[in-house]
């Protein structure tokens, strides 16, 4: 079994439509994740054992950073190909993913805040594993 490590993003191409959002790998092939995002305030907290994606848009919505985390499956190389981020958090640990978006491991969960005065685009969750999705966007408490 080989080590995983953290994997730095970089940024990606971001379309959101009425049917969901597509990410643009820089490879140049595309993630699409289904659906209309259910607005969450302030944070999300995932199900135990669902993978996590977060994706972090600049305020122009056309581009944005999207990292996995504690995902132990996908191989460094393909993340540093498509340009997606990692971070592996311990059990208890935090760690700060993008300015104003924090990522922490609880109990086989993970969730993710928001501070809305330090970013300028939107936060997106999406959680998912071999039996379905469910996406959501993180809002300020007064947007729900």
């Amino acid at each position: 079994m080989s080590i995983r490590e953290d994997v730095s993003p970089q940024t990606v191409g971001v379309e959101l439509t009425e049917d969901g959002v597509t990410v643009e790998y820089l490879d140049g092939r595309e993630a699409f994740y289904h659906g209309v995002p259910k607005r969450q305030e302030r944070s999300v907290t995932t199900a135990p054992g669902k993978q996590a994606h977060v994706l972090v848009t600049d305020g122009k919505e056309t581009e944005g950073i999207l990292v996995y985390v504690n995902d132990r499956i996908t191989d460094e190389d393909i993340l540093e190909s498509t340009g997606v981020g990692r971070v592996l958090l311990d059990p208890g640990e935090a760690t700060t993913i993008f300015p104003g978006v924090r990522a922490e491991s609880r109990s086989h969960r993970v969730e993710i805040t928001v501070d809305f005065e330090a970013i300028d685009g939107r936060v997106f969750v999406f959680e998912e594993d071999e039996m379905g999705e469910q996406s959501f966007e993180i809002v300020p408490a007064n947007e729900v």
